[in-house]
């Protein structure tokens, strides 16, 4: 066998991988020896216990160490082919059958003790092992097929966990005590982890479960830590060498600010825009994300450090994802800020007034051609509907002849649980609004099966004659041929006005309509001129209608937890009470648990615990656009994990430079994300 010192040795150097089989590896991901020593089971079965074959079970897992008597093959009349043996110990003999193995024999040959591991079951009458795992019996040699605890793995067709063991097996033989482990010493001395010889012989051939934790635990540890190495070099980069404006606000000036406000701000508002405030007044350009539940009050925080530029003679650009959130929030910082003389302008692709103090717009802002002056201040709105390259366009953009960097903002409304925040955005400071406005009531949120549709729709009606609206979400615009069992927005507005509410006057809001277009449907809806507005999930953010309180999903199962609490919080916007109807054709238990879980719950952030539970993170929130490599082994959900993971990253960090410190470390992180 060749030699398998690197772990970039490709595997079809060695013997017994032809072109096939490495054309079956690569369906699992395995083009080197790394990726198939990294290739870790899946599960275990306990074939440790070795039982005497007079007292074997029926169904009961066991292995037997017996010699062979006799082994032959044997076609039936059905033309199958068994290979029929039988096994003896000192307690009696046993009979063994496989199935299509003829080549069996060559091995397994009368006179050698073997192990057999497998459930014994009655075959035509007798008590047998059928299909059973096999090892022949050698002196002072490791099984690892049978007679312990044996690891399974992912497969593919003509692929078995026999081959994929027995090579793993193998390359780590050749490889004991020459693995290099790019893991600090003191780190893993303050973790209490394996090494990385020790984890990797442990997850694939454990003594006992323990031993499997253990080595699963390291390999999390390892990968989280890496991802927080790199999070927090990003941030130490966006920290050095760059030039910005001290924001500063006056402790009067802020008072003013909040008596001027129509309410009065929650605890949790106050103790964010102290944390931004202070990063404002920094010399490194601030990089915060602030989180918030839907209604949770995050413009209002914008508008406060928007004002704080204004104060400091600095401007302020705010991006957002739509033109319907752009016109939302010119409106709301208009209103907020012209208190104090600044002035507001919009700048969209139909819509591009002069600049102002601040500059509210869409991805125009990014096309201008005649750079914005005397940036101080970006705030990016829902920012994980930008690109990367989108956001830093921008910063660089409000940066362009003057060489002053702005401080930098984003907003979500997305609940994003603290765990997978510190993975994907580690290399922002953090911001939670965890509350909500004091008198904002729960959404009642009901799961509606087809037959009680009318139910829904009746109820709809009655809170429409006495003056409420509502709105219908519906997936797509138009019919898909692959999802057409979906309600499209177009569809469901034709046979909503004419069938079920002729008397009822609807509007129909989409993303590819023109700009004026929703402009003047949403006035009209704002103005109570229209009665149900049928919509995509354009809606999702941007529009704050009070007096709509109740809401109807179509195809809620199609959304995700997060999403369809984002969705209900259009209606809880007032005192009255908010009614949110998830219609779902699917009768699939585990559907109908996750669409509970909205009925019980109404924080956002547990929500998308929830959610990532259950969809995992790549499919919510999609972390394979935030470059991270493709974890293997560790949980986002695991927060005490990721936290450990991020002090050591810091502690390392702080001893110096990476590359003369730990070379194996910087290398391995940069195969890592390479590849990720």
């Amino acid at each position: 066998m060749p030699n398998s010192n690197s772990f970039d040795t490709r595997i079809s150097d060695f013997k017994g991988v032809g072109p096939k089989t490495a054309k079956k590896l690569v369906k699992l991901e395995i083009e080197t020896v790394g990726d198939l020593i990294y290739h870790f089971p899946t599960r275990y079965v306990d074939f440790s216990k070795i039982s005497q074959i007079a007292n074997l079970k029926i169904g009961e897992q066991a292995t037997i160490k017996g010699d062979v008597w006799q082994i032959k093959n044997r076609m039936t009349k059905g033309r199958t082919m068994l290979t029929q043996a039988l096994i003896s110990d000192p307690s009696g003999t046993c009979e063994v059958i496989w199935f299509n193995q003829p080549y069996l024999t060559k091995t397994i040959k009368s006179g050698l003790t073997i192990y057999l591991s497998g459930k014994p079951e009655i075959y035509r009458s007798h008590l047998m092992l059928v299909n059973p795992e096999y090892e022949i019996a050698k002196e002072n040699h490791q099984t690892i097929h049978t007679a312990r605890l044996v690891p399974i793995y992912p497969e593919t067709r003509g692929l078995s966990s026999r081959w994929l063991r027995y090579r793993i097996f193998e390359i780590l033989e050749d490889l004991d005590g020459k693995i290099k482990d790019s893991l600090p010493p003191q780190t893993k001395t303050r973790q209490n982890l394996n090494s990385l010889s020790q984890a990797l012989n442990k997850i694939h051939f454990p003594q006992n479960l323990e031993e499997a934790y253990t080595a699963r635990r390291r390999f999390a540890f390892e990968e989280l830590f890496q991802i927080q190495i790199v999070s927090l070099l990003k941030r130490k980069k966006w920290r050095e060498k760059r030039l910005t404006r001290i924001l500063t606000l006056e402790k009067k000036t802020l008072d003013n600010f909040k008596k001027k406000l129509p309410f009065k701000l929650t605890s949790a508002q106050e103790r964010v825009i102290n944390e931004i405030l202070s990063d404002l007044g920094k010399q490194q350009p601030a990089n915060r994300l602030l989180c918030g539940d839907v209604g949770s009050g995050k413009t209002v925080v914008a508008a406060a450090c928007a004002l704080t530029a204004f104060c400091s003679g600095a401007k302020t650009v705010v991006m957002a994802p739509t033109e319907i959130l752009a016109f939302q929030h010119w409106q709301t910082l208009s209103q907020i800020l012209g208190h104090f003389g600044v002035k507001v302008t919009l700048y969209t692709g139909s819509r591009k007034e002069e600049q102002g103090d601040v500059i509210v717009g869409t991805h125009a802002l990014i096309h201008t051609k005649k750079p914005f002056e005397n940036v101080g201040l970006v705030v990016i709105d829902e920012q994980h509907r930008f690109g990367v390259l989108q956001r830093k366009k921008i910063f660089v953009q409000s940066a362009r002849g003057s060489g002053i960097f702005p401080h930098f903002l984003t907003l979500s409304a997305t609940p994003i649980p603290r765990s997978l925040a510190l993975t994907l955005y580690g290399d922002l400071d953090l911001s939670l609004i965890d509350e909500l406005p004091p008198g904002r009531k729960k959404v009642q949120t009901y799961i509606v099966p087809p037959k009680k549709r009318g139910g829904a729709y009746d109820f709809l009606r009655k809170k429409v004659k006495v003056g409420r609206q509502t709105f219908i979400i519906c997936p797509l615009i138009e019919l898909s041929e692959t999802l057409d069992t979906v309600k499209a927005a177009t569809q469901e507005f034709e046979y909503l006005s004419k069938e079920v509410f002729p008397d009822l006057s609807l509007g129909l809001l989409h993303g590819r309509m023109k700009s004026r277009e929703k402009e003047k449907v949403l006035t009209e809806f704002k103005e109570g001129k229209l009665n149900i507005l049928v919509a995509t999930p354009v809606v999702e953010v941007g529009i704050d209608v009070p007096n709509a309180t109740v809401m109807v999903i179509e195809g809620a199962e199609r959304f995700g937890l997060a999403q369809l609490h984002q969705l209900r919080g259009r209606i809880a916007r007032s005192t009255y009470d908010a009614y949110c109807f998830l219609f779902s054709n699917s009768k699939s238990s585990r559907v109908v648990r996750r669409l509970s879980a909205l009925r019980k719950i109404s924080l956002g952030f547990r929500l998308a615990e929830i959610d990532l539970s259950i969809r995992g993170p790549g499919e919510i929130f999609g972390t394979k656009q935030h470059g991270l490599p493709k974890l293997k082994v560790a949980d986002l959900t695991d927060l005490d994990l990721i936290q450990k993971a991020r002090r050591e990253a810091e502690i390392i960090i702080s001893q110096g430079p990476l590359s003369k410190n730990y070379p194996l470390l910087v290398e391995e992180i940069k195969k890592k994300f390479q590849r990720g």
